[in-house]
């Protein structure tokens, strides 16, 4: 593969040799510098992947950046807002099919599911599904670069929340599955979402199931101390997080203690 472009500046610009970072201006506490959206391929024909929230002037920098190459689909890593806001209207800018797992997010007929492999001038992706952030959630492997795109799956910094649409027993599944795809295929890049690239695929995707088994023995922690209901836990256990991150806080706390109720 050849290297990796991560820029001090931030990830706008950072990607793999066939993938290239265009951020969108939506930084946040929950969405990072702001969302990637992910040109894939070299060639006169090129995938998109999620063109963000519906932000004209994002939407059409990225087609800008495209110039004369055409887009053969725009993908969808789920359907969370601040990735698929956009995609219906930049279908219509490029004249491009959105491909989606969950149907409402689609423009034209073919959707997309797990081991799905989509080609385009020689460029293979190859679609892993990854439920648990969302119900809907999918990962993208480049297997010229060796890299995995990750949506909301596994952020460049930070942890995952899992959302209102997404389950804790899905998502610890899908980490394992991405471990084990990061091992045997021998990953060299993780593409995420939000964030910046992270060259330690199994590094980052450990770190992930360590924080998880963490998080999990807190939650058992403070509820044998008296806790009674999610948003006591986020104070006991969130105590040093910004308290403009505590709703999200509550929400992936509510997803454990459901988790732990039926193991």
């Amino acid at each position: 593969m050849s290297g990796l472009r991560i820029p001090v500046d931030g990830p706008d610009g950072s990607g793999t040799a066939h993938a290239t970072n265009i951020l969108a201006p939506n930084a946040s506490p929950m969405t990072l510098d702001g969302t990637n959206t992910w040109i894939l391929g070299r060639g006169e024909s090129v995938l998109v992947v999620d063109p963000g929230p519906d932000d004209e002037a994002h939407l059409r920098r990225v087609a800008g950046h495209l110039g004369e190459r055409r887009v053969a689909a725009i993908l969808l890593t789920h359907g969370h807002r601040d990735h698929s806001g956009g995609a219906a209207r930049f279908g219509e800018l490029v004249g491009a099919p959105v491909r989606a797992l969950d149907p409402r997010h689609r423009l034209g007929d073919e959707g997309l599911g797990d081991g799905d492999v989509l080609t385009v001038d020689g460029l293979e992706v190859r679609v892993v599904g990854t439920p648990g952030h969302s119900f809907d959630s999918l990962c993208f492997w480049l297997s010229q670069d060796r890299a995995m795109l990750t949506g909301d799956t596994i952020l460049g910094r930070g942890t995952t929340v899992i959302a209102s649409d997404g389950n804790l027993a899905d998502y610890l599944r899908s980490l394992d599955k991405l471990r084990s795809s990061a091992e045997t295929l021998e990953a060299a890049a993780l593409l995420p979402g939000h964030g910046p690239v992270l060259p330690d695929p199994i590094g980052a995707i450990d770190g992930y199931i360590a924080h998880r088994r963490r998080r999990l023995d807190q939650i058992r922690q403070a509820v044998r101390d008296g806790a009674r209901d999610a948003g006591e836990i986020v104070e006991m256990i969130y105590a040093d997080v910004d308290r403009s991150l505590w709703p999200a806080a509550r929400a992936s706390v509510a997803a454990q203690l459901d988790y732990l109720k039926n193991l």
